[in-house]
Formats: structure tokens, sequence, C-alpha cells
């Protein structure tokens, strides 16, 4: 069994013309733009973490063109499902960088202030995938013209939650996406080891339904292949399988050592394949980029992502949330914790 691949740019920014999607200068400029604010703000997250001023944290480090790709492609209206590494989804679709900054401090109130159809980030794997499909299959009796993006990782497929996911959308014809983004490891397994299917995209043939597989470190594919899979769901096409072929540059987490079970040559292959840098050479080639371009937006991100590190580390979080919201109503034993809680904080203050 095969599936589609798809390339719009390659490695040096050359562009396939007959491919290329009808985007305008600023559209191109907005995608390169959210591109480098992902990858320094999760440069900063690692500093953080490393400075002990945040836990532990998942780079997106290699993905920006599988994460920008996609959700350019989203239109407001359309459910974002997230795993624990679409920083840049998260930023492309408006969350504020200081509320992700304060999620992986330790705090889920950043999720009450999650702009609408943002979903919460899902940190165990692969249980993101059956509430999508969930949503999306009421967005169908609703009858609601929009799709469902849920985000995953190559490890999420050998997860009971992604088959049975696949199997509902396929029979039900549930206006989903499925993004897998195919860093070739699920923490140190191999992708080889994982599975004996020659691409993840033909998953999707076994329950009834499209499979494609693009190159991962090209934006404009990314942006292509969801905008049609968008399209097709939204017009009662069913699902869609997309296979992002990426790499994860950086370590799993931030408790994860790489070097214990991959080369390094094989890392500095994959840095060639850069998403951010194969984006540029193609702007450059356009005439829209330069190195004054480079350096003034470097400038400006940089001084919003300081920005929002200061706005996170000077919010204090509500204690009294971690017991509220995990159910509609808090329990009795819950309510009994949360006050032991506040009654010692109390104490505390009095010294």
């Amino acid at each position: 069994m095969s599936v589609d691949w798809l390339q719009v740019l390659d490695a040096e920014g050359n562009v396939d013309k007959s491919l290329e999607p009808a985007l305008d200068n600023k559209t191109l400029e907005k995608f390169y733009r959210t591109m480098v604010l992902t990858r320094l703000f999760d440069d900063k997250a690692l500093k953080l973490q490393r400075q002990g001023r945040m836990l532990t944290f998942g780079s997106c480090l290699g993905h920006e063109g599988c994460q920008i790709g996609s959700a350019f492609a989203l239109e407001p209206d359309d459910w974002f499902f997230p795993y624990f590494r679409e920083h840049g989804v998260q930023i492309a679709r408006g969350i504020p960088m200081k509320f992700i900054y304060i999620y992986w401090m330790g705090s889920e109130d950043a999720n009450m202030n999650l702009p609408p159809k943002n979903f919460t980030v899902a940190i165990p794997v692969a249980t993101q995938i059956p509430h999508a499909v969930g949503a999306a299959w009421a967005a169908k009796i609703r009858k609601q013209n929009i799709a469902v993006a849920v985000y995953l990782g190559d490890g999420a497929t050998s997860e009971g939650d992604f088959h049975e996911g696949m199997n509902f959308a396929g029979v039900f014809k549930t206006p989903t996406v499925f993004i897998c983004e195919n860093n070739q490891y699920a923490i140190s397994l191999p992708r080889e080891k994982q599975t004996a299917s020659q691409t993840l995209a033909q998953k999707a043939l076994a329950y009834g339904f499209e499979g494609i597989q693009v190159d991962g470190n090209d934006a404009l594919a990314v942006y292509s292949a969801t905008k049609a899979a968008l399209q097709k769901a939204k017009s009662g096409g069913g699902p869609t399988l997309i296979e992002c072929f990426t790499y994860r540059l950086g370590a799993h987490t931030t408790s994860d050592d790489p070097t214990k079970y991959r080369q390094n040559a094989e890392v500095e292959e994959w840095r060639k394949k850069d998403p951010i840098k194969r984006f540029r050479l193609y702007l450059e080639k356009k005439g829209i980029w330069n190195q004054s371009y480079e350096d003034n937006l470097v400038k400006d991100c940089t001084a919003e992502v300081e920005k929002a590190v200061e706005e996170a580390e000077a919010y204090a979080p509500v204690v009294e949330n971690m017991f509220k919201y995990v159910y509609a109503e808090i329990t009795p034993g819950l309510k009994e914790q949360m006050d032991e809680l506040q009654s010692f904080i109390a104490k505390r203050k009095e010294g």
C-alpha cells in the first residue's frame, strides 16, 4: 500500500511553481515571523527550565514547518486539539505566549484564558484524539461548517486511543484532520521499531479514509495539504490523516538525553533541512528577505518573548484552581484537600 507524497519547497528553498499556494507577500512574511517567534519562544523556554524557572518542557525545535504551515490553514472557528509540543500552533492561533509559559511553569490557570476553539494541552499520549473526534462528530450533528484539527506524534499511532479515534472518524465520516508530526522517535524508540508500515499515513486506509505524507519541513506543503483536508472535511468528505515527515532536533523533553539513542551525524544531516532556513531562502529568492530584515525581525520577536516571560513570572497562581476545575463540581475529597492547603498557606503567612 502507498500514499501520495507532497513537497513544494526543497531544502534549498526552490519552489515547485505548479504546487506553490497562492499566498501574498504579507501572508508569507507572517508565516516566517511566526516560525521565528516560535523558535525564540522555544529557546527561551529551554533556558528557563535549565535555570530552574520552569518545569519539564518539550521543545518543538524542528517542527516549525509542520506547525505554522498547518495552523495558517485553519479558520478561527475550526477547533484545535494539541498534544504537548504544539507551541507554534498555539502562537499562530493567538494564544498569548505568557499563558503558554505560565502553563509550563506549573499553573493550569493558563487554560482558563484560552481563546475559543482551542483545547487544553494533552500530556498523556493520544488521549486528545477521541476528544477531537467527539468534538468533530458533535459539529457534524449540529450541522456546523467547521473542522477539527488534532495533533499527535508518531508515538501516538501505537496507542489504542489513536486507532479507536481513527475508526470512529472513518465510520461516522467526522470532519477531523489528524496531523501526525512524525519526528522519527517516540522518546527513544525509533520509528522503524514502532510499526512495520511503510508510512504512518497509510494507516488511514484501514479505516476507510485518505492519508497523505508531506515534507514536514516544508511549511507550504503542510499548508496546502491541511487546507485541502479542511475543505474536504467541511464539504462532508470525511477525515484525513496527514503525516508530516520531520525530525525532532532537540531532546524529547528536558528530562531526556537523546545522545543515548541516536547519533549526532543523523541530527546534523536533518539540520540541513531546517524548516526556517528553507523558508528564509524561499523569501530571499522572492526578494522579501535580507539580513537587515532578519535583524529587525529577531530584535522585535526577542523583545516580545522577553515581555511574555516577565508577565508570566509576575503572575501569582490561584491555588484553589487546581482543586476547583478537576470536575464540573468540586468533590468532597478535593474540597477537604483544598481547605487543608489553604489553612497551611494561611499559617505560613502568619509566620
